[in-house]
């Protein structure tokens, strides 16, 4: 009886034993993978930021910027039948306005990816500010189980894609993270598409004038779940040169149009930081407690296994054990 459960216990242990690395290294890169229909919104405050009126020239107010990123499942179902894996469409809206509830700017974005490896794919409708783009690197969001070392993060405002740099470990609120930076150097870019005032882009490019950008890109990410936690960014620009300068200016060569530090508001951060911890379990789930866990269960039942046909291998100590021969009989009195 012991020799068969030690049989049954040592099936169990196999078991258990392949079903941990399936787990991790087959079953979650196939099930871990952002949702289509995701829903996400961001407010973001640059304070005492320095911008461009055309009704007041250059003033300090306090700016809000409202971030949208809404999942098109339809879409995206259409680019999985010709890309054969699955994806990720991305419909966004970064949307400026002042202290006065002036609009400062209107920049939409499609950002199409996949939804296991946040590599971008390349798919008709992938536009950066009504400009079709071919994004390299990622943007948004890193990769399941971030790794410590530089990626390339795709700049939506000049259309380029640069080194985002890992900076170390940190913790923040509570949650273990990965701080990475980016800095995109002074660079001409195009006026955006939709102008305070409903001024036309082509407008402006007439005068001659130039518009030069550059910014200093900071994230905080969940390494586990590779969602970023915080993130801020150090953003200038400026109209450069021609009549349209001149006239605004007169005797100066640039024109800041906007100066600020621009950060995530205070409840968003706490909303963030809870949604990402939830996240990280699911991803911790699959990747180190279930695997881990069945891979300790698997060494406990061959241990009792073993234990078991140890002790069904000594003589006499099974009790369920019986002697058939016959008794042998008495020797017969004299």
């Amino acid at each position: 009886m012991r020799r068969k459960a030690s049989l049954i216990l040592l099936g169990f242990a196999v078991f258990f034993a392949a079903l941990s690395p399936l787990i991790r290294f087959y079953a979650f890169p196939r099930l871990a993978k952002v949702p289509a229909n995701q829903y996400q919104i961001m407010v973001l405050e640059a304070k005492g930021a320095t911008i461009f009126d055309m009704g007041k020239g250059v003033k300090k107010t306090d700016l809000s910027i409202v971030q949208t990123l809404k999942g098109n499942v339809e879409e995206s179902e259409k680019i999985e039948e010709t890309a054969g894996r699955d994806v990720v469409v991305w419909d966004g809206l970064s949307y400026a306005q002042d202290s006065d509830g002036k609009m400062v700017t209107v920049i939409p974005e499609r950002y199409i990816f996949d939804a296991h490896s946040s590599e971008p794919i390349h798919a008709t409708g992938e536009m950066a500010d009504k400009k079709p783009v071919k994004r390299e690197g990622i943007e948004f969001k890193w990769p399941f189980l971030t790794e410590k070392r530089d990626y390339e993060y795709f700049d939506a405002r000049s259309r380029t894609t640069n080194p985002i740099h890992y900076k170390g470990e940190q913790n923040f609120r509570g949650v273990d993270v990965y701080y990475f930076e980016q800095t995109i150097p002074w660079q001409k870019v195009d006026f955006p598409s939709t102008m305070p005032g409903g001024i036309p882009p082509e407008q402006m490019k007439g005068t001659g004038t130039e518009m030069w950008y550059t910014t200093v890109r900071k994230f905080w990410v969940d390494p586990t779940s590779g969602a970023p936690v915080y993130g801020e960014e150090i953003h200038k620009e400026e109209m450069r040169g021609g009549s349209l300068v001149e006239g605004l200016a007169p005797g100066k060569d640039r024109l800041t149009v906007f100066d600020g530090h621009v950060k995530m508001r205070e409840d968003f951060i706490k909303d963030t930081v809870e949604l990402v911890k939830s996240q990280r379990q699911l991803v911790l789930a699959m990747t180190t407690y279930i695997p881990w866990g069945f891979g300790f269960l698997a060494l406990v039942l061959l241990s009792l296994s073993l234990w078991l046909e140890a002790r069904s291998r000594r003589p006499g100590d099974d009790p369920e054990a019986t002697d058939d021969r016959a008794p042998e009989p008495e020797p017969a009195g004299v």
